[in-house]
């Protein structure tokens, strides 16, 4: 979670400071690094408020007018103050205590898109194939060991790529560090970095693999186009949340070409697009803007904390010790 609006209490544990870039010029072009590249350095935050399908109320509409955007923003603005008013300081214990209460969400704020789905055209994932379907309906979820959890609630990646670029509830920001030949971004949500470099290296054998995959990039004009490749067995697209197990994946077939563009002073737009023949009949891409900011990048210490896993496995064992007790009983 963020602690931002703990800040004036809190001491970072990584902050950066990042020189203020040049203004695009009258062009339009984008500012260039002393190199020559585009310039794309900076910490960018995005914005989960956007619906990553199209609701079926705007089907046929790939954008909002500004003063339907602006009747959500309101809108999402008043339900904020009424959360933070009724529940910020406030836990109940018992029942389902679900998650962070609205005083941690960062949700960013709604876009004029109606969906950020952008292909297939109607705004909606494509058909899943048979192996989707199945991986779907399963979400097995065992405690026998630490092992049979999910590799985001391991705290070991927030499930690989694309997922860990996608923006959620909060910790939405990214920074990025440029030099001649390499391109470095640095996820704030489980503190995730990716190395792009920008020469001819060929891509290593498909059985070496990461969990964020491998990448290469080029620049081509302002924009800078990565493909990723050769990720690690356990690593699904298949959305919202990916397969929930640590066991099964969409295989060596996932490839991801993405697509770094500057279209502002304060502003860059991410376009990835997704081809998981495992799960997925067609590709489908993602499009959605990040946004200059100004305030810090957090360390996501999610290991140090990771109290969930050790209450799930004591569950486990205790639900073991449970049917234990009552098989002696028969």
């Amino acid at each position: 979670m963020s602690f931002r609006r703990l800040r004036p209490f809190a001491v970072p544990v990584l902050a950066f400071v990042v020189p203020v870039l040049a203004a695009a010029s009258a062009a339009g072009q984008a500012p260039k690094t002393p190199w020559g590249d585009p310039d794309i350095q900076g910490i960018w935050s995005s914005s989960g408020a956007t619906p990553m399908e199209r609701p079926d109320r705007y089907q046929g509409r790939e954008f909002l007018t500004d003063e339907e955007v602006a009747e959500i923003r309101g809108e999402t603005d008043a339900r904020d103050q009424r959360l933070l008013q009724a529940n910020a300081q406030r836990t109940q214990a018992g029942g389902n205590v679900g998650a962070y209460n609205n005083f941690w969400m960062e949700r960013g704020a709604r876009t004029n898109r109606t969906s950020m789905i952008v292909d297939p055209p109607d705004g909606r994932y494509p058909a899943l194939t048979p192996a989707g379907e199945v991986a779907r309906n399963s979400r097995p979820r065992g405690d026998d060991t630490w092992g049979d959890r999910h590799i985001w609630e391991r705290c070991v990646t927030r499930g690989g790529m694309p997922n860990a670029m996608f923006p959620r509830s909060y910790n939405n920001n990214m920074q990025v560090f440029q030099s001649p030949g390499q391109v470095v971004m640095l996820l704030e949500q489980v503190h995730e970095l990716r190395v792009v470099p920008l020469d001819d290296r060929p891509f290593p054998p498909q059985h070496v693999g990461q969990w964020n995959g491998i990448s290469r990039g080029r620049f081509e004009g302002d924009t800078l186009v990565v493909e990723t490749k050769n990720f690690d067995s356990r690593v699904s697209a298949l959305q919202p949340w990916s397969v929930f197990s640590s066991h099964d994946g969409s295989g060596g077939g996932l490839t991801l070409v993405e697509r770094f563009t500057r279209t502002g002073p304060d502003s860059l737009e991410y376009e990835v697009e997704v081809s998981d023949t495992e799960m997925y009949t067609r590709p489908w891409t993602v499009s959605y803007p990040f946004w200059r900011s100004n305030d810090l990048m957090y360390e996501y210490a999610c290991h140090e904390g990771n109290i969930g896993m050790e209450g799930i496995l004591s569950g486990g064992r205790a639900d073991d010790a449970a049917e234990a007790a009552a098989a002696a009983k028969k």
